[in-house]
């Protein structure tokens, strides 16, 4: 599956251009944005992070759950796909398949963070590409490590070693006709937190990460806030938090589908 995903991106870059993504708005704009796939990070016996009460998977599939239930009552023309709707274990491949498969507008992964430093807090979200810095290489680390618990993950993912930094050169390839409306909707998920889910934004990044690579659509994953933080955990305990975060994303998602289908 990744020979064909390379060669893929080859063509695709080949034909557009490094950095083009006029095909990708002409199929978005012809198709609509009629099918989101919204996943929730982690699950079964892959908890996630961790702070003093919270499990990062039980956390994020709250929010992913809320989010889908807004776009199904206020975008009722969107088909919502959810990559679990409960507390199973999911192999990163299987969750861009189910997007794949489904032919997605648009993916949508939710995640919460941690980090050494208990005194870091705020949402991030991030896109397909090679990260620049070494705070985005642990955090691509730490979500791609989950392959490790999956069996036979040396040959499904042909050798990809989640530590290992040279593991990403390939990454930035597929996604790359794809990245100018991921950072579309990922600005957008970034300002609805920061100007109405009254959150602090640490801003859009780019990274590593198999679930967007093998993605086949523009694609984003956030991280809504980090669980080693004291105040946050606590605040992300909240319902009327995680309803603040999720109707965040869903009107990042509306604006995003207003904009695309928009283009001339």
């Amino acid at each position: 599956m990744k020979n064909i995903a390379i060669i893929y991106a080859v063509t695709a870059i080949t034909l557009l251009g490094f950095g083009n993504t006029t095909h990708a708005q002409e199929t978005t704009t012809r198709n609509k944005v009629k099918t989101v796939v919204i996943d929730a990070g982690h699950g079964g016996h892959d908890p996630g992070t961790h702070g003093v009460n919270t499990k990062e998977k039980n956390l994020v599939l709250k929010v992913a759950l809320q989010t889908g239930a807004y776009i199904e009552k206020y975008l009722p023309d969107v088909k919502v796909i959810y990559t679990r709707k409960d507390d199973r274990f999911l192999e990163l491949y299987e969750r861009a398949d189910i997007a794949n498969k489904n032919k997605a507008d648009l993916f949508i992964s939710i995640h919460a963070n941690a980090l050494s430093r208990a005194s870091v807090y705020g949402t991030e979200t991030y896109v397909m590409g090679l990260h620049t810095n070494e705070k985005n290489f642990n955090v691509a680390k730490r979500e791609n490590s989950v392959i490790l618990l999956e069996e036979n993950h040396e040959e499904k993912y042909e050798g990809f070693d989640p530590n290992s930094p040279e593991s990403y050169i390939m990454f930035s390839m597929t996604q790359n006709a794809y990245l100018d409306n991921s950072l579309l909707m990922a600005n957008n998920v970034e300002l609805q937190f920061k100007n109405r889910a009254g959150r602090k934004s640490l801003g859009v990044k780019q990274a590593g990460f198999q679930v967007l690579w093998n993605t086949y659509m523009p694609s984003v994953l956030v991280e809504i806030g980090y669980l080693t933080n004291l105040k946050e955990e606590k605040e992300l305990n909240h319902s009327k938090t995680q309803d603040y975060i999720a109707s965040g994303i869903f009107r990042a998602f509306r604006d995003y589908k207003t904009q695309i289908e928009s283009i001339n």
